[in-house]
């Protein structure tokens, strides 16, 4: 199993309707580590790693729409190396 990272940025209605908190759900449902985070622009930073299939399954979730509260514009993803190795998936501030 190859593991992978990506970084994500979804904009639409994405801050304050429980994006960050169903991302967190999603990814360590599908036992991924990373984290999700609000920006000033509006959007919402999320940087997952684990087993290629499993990014690509919170990918396909977050272009989806993500939370039913949400409603997703867009979103644009790169692979990512992080500095750091990401022990769970939280959320930060």
């Amino acid at each position: 199993m190859s593991k992978v990272c990506i970084i994500a940025w979804i904009h639409g209605t994405v801050q304050g309707v429980g994006f960050r908190y169903s991302t967190q759900r999603e990814a360590t449902t599908l036992g991924l580590t990373g984290y999700a985070r609000n920006m000033d622009d509006g959007s919402v930073e999320v940087v997952a790693c684990g087993e290629a299939e499993k990014v690509e399954q919170l990918v396909a979730w977050l272009k989806a729409g993500g939370p039913r509260s949400a409603r997703v514009e867009k979103v644009l993803s790169e692979p990512h190396q992080p500095g750091r190795e990401y022990v769970n998936f939280g959320i930060r501030y």
